[in-house]
């Protein structure tokens, strides 16, 4: 085989010939999904993909656009980062989205806010319950502590890296990998302080659906839990559908479910008003 991909000709050959080539983690072009949910459109869909077990992804969507992500497997770990897809430096800010809305666990009918006080995404449904707004993700060095390899090229690759990776596809760097959420891995501050994770295995097909309040870019790393106590570096693909959607309305149940909630979609209509 090296001698054959010693010869460029033969390498396009070889190249050309995986065409079709279909493995479980890839993305889908054009993309396709059979079960979408009722009343979307075929032609509304605008990412299908499955990030591999330490992988990554990553995409700008438009205001109103839903993002679902399912646990197909039941040990996905998906930690989030969001950028404002026109002015990367307003980004997914933890320690607000936990604080305005005086409460830690996030589920169905939360909101994910900026640093500019601005719903960036809500969770608009949740049947997994276990997310995580405490640990961050790993890096290089607790990977290499646990595992016994840290690179990004090696075999048990960090979130902070897979995020690096990600965000360097939108011209961001070091300094914007910021805190981020993490989905489908849970961890509960017990009344001593001392942190719980909820890491599984869970059931397969746990499903999330997030709604874009504005044009974001979203980075996403599928590696194990910070915390995870298993010795194996464990984590089973993760599959992202996204569609085009409607813009939340003024009637909408989320919006105006709390006041704090209700300022933070009121500020990001006044930033589309300018």
């Amino acid at each position: 085989m090296t001698e054959t991909l010693a010869d460029p000709l033969a390498a396009r050959d070889h190249a050309r010939a995986q065409g079709g080539t279909v493995v479980e983690s890839m993305p889908v072009l054009p993309p396709v999904a059979g079960d979408l949910p009722e009343g979307v459109d075929a032609a509304d869909l605008v990412w299908e993909e499955t990030i591999a077990a330490g992988g990554y992804a990553t995409r700008r969507l438009t205001r109103g656009s839903r993002l679902r992500l399912i646990d197909g497997k039941g040990d996905a770990c998906a930690s989030v980062l969001l950028f404002n897809a026109e002015m990367p430096t307003e980004r997914l800010n933890v320690a607000d989205t936990v604080k305005v809305q005086w409460n830690a666990y996030l589920g169905e009918g939360k909101l994910l806010l900026s640093d500019m006080g601005r719903v960036m995404m809500s969770i608009v449904a949740d049947d997994a319950g276990t997310h995580d707004t405490f640990c961050g993700t790993s890096n290089p060095a607790t990977n290499l502590a646990k595992y016994g390899e840290g690179r990004n090229s090696g075999a048990f690759p960090s979130g902070r890296d897979r995020f690096l990776l990600g965000a360097a596809k939108h011209g961001l760097g070091r300094r914007d990998v910021h805190p981020c959420v993490t989905l489908f891995k849970g961890a509960r501050i017990e009344a001593d302080g001392a942190i719980t994770p909820e890491v599984g295995p869970f059931e397969p097909g746990r499903t999330v659906i997030l709604r874009a309040e504005m044009d974001v870019i979203v980075v996403i790393a599928n590696v194990p839990h910070v915390l995870d106590p298993r010795p194996e570096y464990t984590v089973t693909p993760l599959r992202a559908s996204a569609w085009r959607g409607a813009v939340t309305g003024e009637d909408d149940s989320i919006r105006l479910a709390t006041p704090e909630g209700l300022r933070a979609f009121e500020n990001v209509e006044d930033y589309f008003r300018r």
